[in-house]
């Protein structure tokens, strides 16, 4: 199987998203020469030099691995098997009283808010950890 190449520039627009940047203010905290346009433009790239992603990384306080590794269809898959032990794949009701299509958004709204919970956890732990630094 070949190896799926990471759009950077895809996570780039998804972390940003997820942590309510908008474009405007991510082209503000990257400095004079960026635009709304640019950050745009920027999110179409497969890869983003390593010292400007750097820098994004910095402004979303994430580690720069996140663009670098994040694969959706990968997080995904390991959310739903991880998820109660894959206990909600497990239970197939083959005469469902709801949308499938219903369900189906219910379980993507909980991932998110797993994956929020998670990077609040992330964030808390970071502060911890900033703390344990100065004193």
């Amino acid at each position: 199987m070949p190896h799926k190449q990471i759009h950077e520039g895809r996570n780039v627009k998804r972390f940003r998203e997820m942590l309510g940047l908008k474009q405007d203010a991510l082209a503000f905290e990257l400095g004079e020469d960026w635009h709304q346009k640019r950050v745009s433009v920027l999110e179409t790239k497969e890869t983003i030099e390593l010292d400007l992603l750097q820098r994004i990384a910095d402004i979303m306080h994430l580690p720069v691995e996140a663009f670098q590794n994040f694969d959706e269809e990968q997080a995904i898959n390991i959310i739903s098997n991880t998820f109660d032990n894959g206990a909600i794949l497990n239970a197939v009701n083959h005469n469902p009283i709801f949308h499938p299509i219903d369900k189906l958004v219910q379980l993507h709204e909980e991932k998110i808010a797993l994956y929020e919970r998670m990077l609040k956890e992330k964030d808390d732990m970071m502060q911890q950890l900033k703390q344990l630094i100065n004193k």
